[in-house]
């Protein structure tokens, strides 16, 4: 290697960008080690996830109290005032008894678990028509918007009242 015909700023040039390099590399190194803030953030955010999931248990269990407290006991069923007002015998939970329900549709509500009056009632419109819906076309003409309000009538024995309300409306439709 013939040394004599480099210049002085082949050697100058590579000493200054590793000295700069080094000095940037100390400080940056050097600038982020302040530990003892992170670590202070840390810990506090340790205690907030503590406390908020302290708050989050003691809201789940004043939610499962009051869901046990909210639930209602089962009315008993009163077969002499349904024979009274329709003039038959009614089986309890005969879904049947619903204006527009007949046996094919109630092996449909069987099929997703919906077996009394009181889980008919507590179902939304919506869910009786995917119930419907999961029956096929055969079942597209029927309505079901009347059958949890009529179910709930069932349910809590207003037979008179669930009768009336048959007789006025056609086929069940609000």
């Amino acid at each position: 290697m013939d040394f004599s015909n480099m210049s002085i700023w082949c050697w100058i040039i590579p000493l200054l960008v590793g000295a700069i390099c080094g000095i940037i590399g100390y400080l940056w190194g050097r600038g982020g080690g302040d530990d003892s803030a992170v670590s202070a953030e840390l810990q506090s955010l340790r205690d907030d996830k503590a406390r908020l999931k302290a708050d989050l248990d003691a809201c789940n269990g004043r939610l499962a109290a009051a869901s046990a407290a909210a639930i209602v006991p089962e009315i008993p069923y009163d077969a002499a005032a349904a024979k009274a007002a329709f003039g038959k015998t009614v089986k309890k939970d005969d879904l049947k008894i619903v204006e527009g329900i007949g046996p094919a549709i109630e092996g449909l509500f069987h099929n997703f678990d919906i077996k009394t009056w009181r889980a008919l009632s507590d179902s939304s419109v919506a869910k009786c028509q995917e119930v419907l819906d999961s029956g096929g076309d055969r079942f597209k003409v029927h309505d079901p918007s009347s059958w949890p309000m009529q179910a709930r009538m069932a349910y809590e024995n207003k037979w008179k009242e669930l009768r009336k309300w048959q007789d006025q409306h056609d086929h069940g439709k609000l």
